[in-house]
């Protein structure tokens, strides 16, 4: 009689107990689908900011750029037109003035002077904010003649390789992009590393264009990198043309190096 009872209580609680674990692994599976949906939802998230990010900063550089374009068209255009009328006035002044008046003649000839001065400050004041060379010449060309122009110097000396010819399409964005970052480069090793010596190698191929840039200076202290302006607007421009971007200091040698990788492809912006 109890062998009876024993296996009735046994046969009832043991559907009970597979009941009762089958919930409890129903309720174990949701909670990891909802942790994992939760999980997903939060990724996208981050990742619509990241996004949302990288579209502000595009739109930031590209609001820069248009606006260092149009006060360079300003300078040359308007204020450029009026001295370099002044700068007429004054040569024709100059010749109508007898000899007699030697002092002034001097004085003429000093304004002309400030003058030529001032157009020559605009002409650099502009090149420098929206180099016209660049949509002319194209990307190589106009590094090319900027290298040259620093190497006259004989202050540092920069060495440019390259297997580009500027024959893969690339968009004004990724021009004028690539000329600020290398520009921001060799600024920062002019005025921080006590280089003699820049290496810049440029790297065209089907997707993308790559630079390994390298001086034999100081190097840099990685501690306050992060909180350089010339650092952070070379990551900003990099992450804005979907690059990518990785530097330090050489371990063999002294001196600073950066690799700069950024993909040409049909989703790059025409504008930086």
């Amino acid at each position: 009689m109890e062998t009876v009872t024993q296996l009735s209580i046994v046969e009832t609680i043991l559907p009970m107990t597979v009941i009762v674990f089958i919930i409890a692994i129903g309720v174990v599976l949701l909670n990891q689908h909802f942790h994992k949906n939760l999980f997903e939802q939060k990724l996208k998230q981050e990742s619509l900011k990241i996004l949302y990010r990288n579209e502000l900063l595009r739109s930031s550089i590209l609001i820069q750029e248009e606006e260092r374009k149009r006060i360079a068209q300003d300078l040359h255009d308007e204020l450029g037109a009026v001295l370099s009328i002044m700068r007429m006035h004054l040569i024709v002044l100059e010749k109508k003035i007898i000899k007699d008046n030697a002092n002034v003649l001097a004085d003429v000839e000093n304004v002309r002077q400030l003058s030529e001065s001032a157009l020559s400050s605009i002409r650099s004041i502009s090149h420098q904010l929206m180099p016209p060379q660049l949509e002319k010449f194209g990307l190589i060309k106009t590094l090319e003649s900027v290298t040259n122009q620093i190497n006259k110097t004989g202050k540092i000396q920069i060495h440019l390789t390259t297997s580009c010819d500027d024959t893969p399409i690339l968009t004004w964005a990724i021009s004028l992009g690539y000329y600020r970052i290398i520009m921001e480069l060799i600024n920062n090793t002019i005025k921080h590393a006590n280089a003699s010596v820049i290496d810049l190698n440029i790297l065209c191929n089907t997707f993308d264009i790559q630079c390994k840039y390298t001086d034999n200076g100081c190097g840099i202290n990685i501690e306050n990198s992060a909180t350089g302006l010339g650092l952070k607007s070379i990551e900003g421009r990099v992450t804005a043309l979907n690059g990518t971007l990785k530097w330090g200091n050489n371990e063999n040698e002294n001196g600073f190096y950066a690799f700069i990788e950024i993909p040409i492809d049909n989703t790059t912006h025409n504008n930086p």
